[in-house]
């Protein structure tokens, strides 16, 4: 007769269980992208401009991005591409300056414009980016649209409400990110972003849309992308007069 074998004091070993079958995978978009809208791990600087004509040439597509100093730009830059240095951090405020170029994909860019609202900016070079601002969203062929980055707690001041006149004057259509939405609480969040639609449609009707953004909880990644690459994939040009002359 065989004896019991005696307890050790350890767990009994379990029979393996498979894991459950993973969903399918979305299909692909039309543009090969899928449709998660996942980041751009080629994305790359390309240059910072401070003209116009030291742009790449005016050929592809490419989004325009703004955003107050201290709106939280850079971050959501990075965020959004998926490249945690793409786009420099700062804590002083005002230091993007240039026109910073940053490649996506073979001809799809997005354009990093200089921040507003900072007043050590000294007044000619404000002057400086107001005229070359207006050349560049009144004759840049490839450009297809324009997303704004707003602190959730104090959006639409009259820098923004001057880069989406920019925008709307060319029929551009313009997407608001409204940043450090975890700063408020759902309640508070929901509230601003009914505010801000409103106002947006007051200035532009329907060529703005707006949603709630927070580069550190990743909220709002998806559709900030899926907007970028929506208007990326627009290869039906652009209806600017003449190019560039300086």
């Amino acid at each position: 007769m065989v004896k019991p074998s005696k307890p050790t004091g350890r767990a009994a070993k379990t029979s393996w269980t498979p894991s459950p079958a993973r969903p399918p995978k979305a299909a692909a978009r039309p543009d090969g992208r899928g449709a998660d809208c996942a980041p751009w791990p080629a994305a790359a600087f390309v240059t910072a401009a401070h003209r116009l004509v030291q742009l790449p040439p005016d050929e592809g597509t490419e989004v325009a991005v703004a955003g107050r100093s201290n709106a939280g730009k850079s971050s959501a830059l990075n965020a959004i591409t998926g490249k945690a240095a793409l786009a420099r951090v700062s804590k002083t405020p005002g230091r993007t300056q240039q026109l910073v170029v940053f490649e996506l994909e073979p001809g799809r860019r997005l354009v990093d414009l200089p921040g507003y609202g900072y007043a050590a900016v000294p007044t000619t070079l404000r002057e400086h980016w107001g005229t070359e601002l207006r050349r560049y969203f009144e004759t840049r062929a490839a450009l297809r649209g324009l997303v704004i980055a707003m602190d959730i707690r104090h959006p639409l001041r009259d820098g923004d409400r001057a880069m989406i006149a920019l925008a709307a004057a060319r029929g551009l259509p313009i997407h608001v990110l409204l940043t450090k939405a975890d700063k408020l609480g759902r309640g508070a969040a929901g509230t601003q972003l009914a505010a801000v639609r409103k106002g947006l449609t007051d200035l532009v009707g329907g060529l703005a849309t707006v949603q709630l953004f927070s580069s550190p909880k990743r909220t709002g990644l998806d559709e900030a992308r899926r907007r970028i690459v929506d208007w990326l994939a627009d290869d039906s040009g652009a209806d600017v007069g003449g190019g560039l002359r300086d």
